[in-house]
Order: C-alpha cells, then structure tokens, then sequence
C-alpha cells in the first residue's frame, strides 16, 4: 500500500486534482485490521489510524506483528467520504534521515574534522567585531568567546535530531574551552536542551541591526557552511537541508531580511523560506503539538522489535511515555496540566494506556517501565544500531513533551532515554562483543514488513 500511494502522489498529475477527486482516489486504499481498526497511509508519508471515539484521523504508526499485518485487507470505500489526512505532494518528499543518538555510533570523522576546520578559521576573530549577544548562548558560553564560535555551536544543536551526546564526543570536547560551565549529564552522555531557531537567528540579527552587515553576512555564511559539513551525518541531515534553504538566499540577496529586521521578524522570515518539502524538519519550530506526535511516531518505529515478544510497540511508547512523566513530575499537581495537553495530541488508544500506566501502579504497563535505570528484559533492544535508535526517539520524545507543556527538561535525562545507555556505552562504534552485554542473539527477529502495508 504504500509504495502504491506513493507512485500515486508521485504523479505530476496529483497536486492539480481538486480535492475531491484525491479523497475518492485515498478512500480505495484503507485498510482495515482483525481488531476493526482502520488505517490509512496519507499525509506526511506516515500511517493514519481512525478513531472511533472521535471521528478524526491520528497520526499513528502502524502495526509491527506480521499476523497482524497480513489479517489486514481493503475496505470498501464508504458512501460518504470523511475528512482524510490527504497528502499535499511535497510531504512525501521529505527525507526523515535517522533517529539515532549520538551514542554509540559516533559522528563521522569527516563530520567532526569539517567542523573543527570552520571552528579554528574563526575563533579569533575581534570581539568587538562580533559580539555574543545577551540570552540563553551568551550564559552557556565563557565572556570573550565571540558569536562565529556560538554560531558553529547553535548551528549543530539546531540541526541535531536527538541531541543526546557521547560524553567523550569529539564533536563536542572541540567546544570544550569555549564553554562557562560543565554540559548538563555526566561523563557518559550530554543530555544537550533542543537550541531554537530564535537563538540561532539571533547571532546574525544583532550584527544587522548593528549596521554591521558584513558580520552579519559572514555569520549566515558560517551557519551554511557548517550546515554543508552536518548534511553527511542522517541524524543532521534533515534540518541541516531546511537552513540551507533558509539561509542561502541570504547570501545571494544581502537585503532580502531588511523588512523583517526592522519589524523584529527575522525567525518568521527564514521560516518563510523553507520549501514545502522540507517544512517537516521545522515543526519543533512552527507547531509544539504536531512535533510532539511525529516524534511519538518515531518512538513507536523504534520499538517495532517489541511486537514479536508480545508488546504493541504503540502500548509500548506510550508506557515509557509515562515513565517519563512521572520521573518528571514525581507526583506534582502541574503533572496532570501537562498530560490533558498531550492528550490532545495522541489517539484514543495511546491516551488510554498512557492513563492507565500514571494512575495505576498495578498496571500490566508498569512492566515496560524502567527499574533501577535499566530497561526489562521485554524492552531490550536487539542490537546497537536499535538501542541507538531507541535512545534517539525516546529523548526526542522526551524533549518535545517538554515543548509542548512548558516544562524543563531534566538536566540528568529522561527515564526511558538513560534506561538504554547501559546498552550502549561499551558500544562505541566496535562490534558486540560475544556473550557480553550487548550480545542479544537469542533474540527473534525484527518483524518483516508484509505485503498489504508496503
């Protein structure tokens, strides 16, 4: 089914039908599961589950176990047509790049070689030529460091999918002499907070308004060359892509942002340059709620292993979900603020196990929970390059919730998310070692995808 609905919007001849016309062509590509469940793959290339309580479509990745996955069959289309998550064309051109963290599999050395490079080239550069402006950069860094080295720094943050770092990182001890203060964690991850777009904007702003516009220039110009090197590494990639496409046209159009500096609007202009096909790797940026419920959906691919051993992977994302909150939380009344906002954002089924695994301690979710930092045997990942993946979504999980609610992250990590490190920080790019702790070829193996969802 999916490569049919992407050959589908594929087509140059979609984005021209009117909006009818592709409802009637999706509605022929529903499934439905033994459960009564129905799916559709639409907009942003990802699966869709209909709620029945509700009578919206959610944004839910789609069942892992094959004998789920090969029950499913075609529905009928039905006689009226609902509101479908329709796909806009560019959407399904988005490339996701990976959700790994930077734990385990390292950065690249051509990566961090290309960023030591641009950071040497410029860190002597005058201060009072390029200031560091006040705000959040300004506190992280020592008094003379200079905004071209904050730049390269805001630069790979903004771009990291999951920045959650090996604490020996190469790409980020370079910083090291640069800094004010230890990075939050400890010596074996860098639990690193998400660096919005405004911080990063920001460097380049105050040199224009400043009148000093050739700084400014070289800021942007800094930013898209260190953009170039991220874009090798696929848990860059995708937003290292959406900068360049805010940025390059600044330097081929110096006067392109005058407008928007003089109303203080420069954030929204640069979002306003990035193309359609790469607006997903802007939504920590332009909508908290819907960045949440993709990084949900990435949280549940990640655990697509767990079906085989009995887990929905979905019941399963939505359990450490709730582990996270209530090591966030520990029983404070703002918890159940935070939760009613993302009930607003996840599916009925997720919203009920979610509640179940907070207000019960005997709920049989509770088992998917960590215990004494270390993930049950249920969880464990198979291999490294899935434990890294894991690590990955669940800290960007873990980091989203937090956008979206308002709260601040927990500077030693999230439950889940340190749960997995145990499993990765004797794997630093070397093979498991046999017998050892991460040797889990005992394991099934990951569910293949069948027929009927491909």
């Amino acid at each position: 089914m999916e490569r049919d609905v992407r050959a589908l919007v594929g087509d140059p001849r979609w984005s021209t039908l009117p909006a009818a016309a592709r409802a009637r062509a999706m509605a022929q590509r529903m499934l439905e599961t033994p459960d009564g469940s129905h799916w559709l793959f639409g907009a942003h290339a990802r699966w869709h589950r209909f709620g029945r309580a509700d009578g919206r479509w959610h944004l839910s990745a789609p069942p892992a176990h094959p004998e789920i996955r090969s029950a499913a069959r075609l529905l009928p289309p039905p006689p009226v047509i609902p509101p479908l998550p329709l796909p806009a064309g560019p959407d399904f051109a988005y490339d996701r790049g990976s959700t790994q963290a930077f734990v385990g599999p390292d950065v690249p050395d051509g990566v961090t070689d290309g960023i030591r490079s641009l950071l040497q080239a410029h860190r002597g550069l005058r201060h009072d030529d390029f200031p560091l402006p006040s705000g959040g950069l300004h506190e992280m860094f020592a008094r003379d460091v200079t905004s071209p080295v904050a730049a390269v720094w805001a630069t790979v943050m903004w771009c990291a999918y999951a920045p959650a770092f090996d604490g020996n990182e190469v790409l980020l001890s370079m910083f090291g002499e640069f800094l004010a203060r230890p990075l939050p964690g400890d010596d074996w991850v860098r639990w690193l907070p998400p660096t919005s777009l405004d911080a990063l904007v920001s460097l380049y702003a105050e040199r224009m308004g400043a009148g000093a516009g050739e700084a400014g220039l070289r800021l942007v110009r800094l930013m898209r060359d260190t953009a170039v090197v991220l874009r090798a590494d696929s848990r860059f990639r995708p937003r290292a892509e959406a900068l360049l496409a805010m940025a390059e046209p600044i330097l081929a159009q110096p006067w392109l942002d005058r407008h928007a500096l003089a109303g203080g609007a420069v954030r929204q202009a640069w979002l306003s340059r990035c193309p359609p096909h790469l607006i997903g790797a802007t939504l920590t940026e332009v909508s908290s709620g819907e960045h949440f419920r993709h990084s949900l959906y990435d949280l549940v691919e990640a655990l697509a292993y767990t079906a085989l051993r009995g887990v929905d992977p979905r019941a399963a994302a939505a359990s450490l979900l709730a582990a996270d909150l209530d090591g966030r939380f520990a029983g404070s009344p703002s918890a159940a603020d935070a939760v009613n906002r993302l009930y607003a954002w996840m599916d009925e089924e997720s919203r009920h196990w979610l509640y179940g695994a907070l207000a019960d301690p005997s709920h049989a979710l509770r088992g998917c929970w960590p215990v004494d930092d270390a993930l049950p045997p249920v969880l464990v990942p198979p291999d490294r390059r899935a434990a890294a993946a894991l690590l990955g979504a669940a800290y960007a999980t873990g980091l989203a919730w937090c956008g979206l609610t308002g709260t601040a992250p927990p500077a030693n990590g999230f439950a889940a998310s340190s749960a997995v490190v145990p499993f990765l920080i004797h794997q630093r790019d070397d093979p498991f070692p046999a017998g050892g702790p991460g040797d889990f070829s005992d394991l099934p193996p990951d569910p293949v995808p069948l027929r009927a969802w491909q």
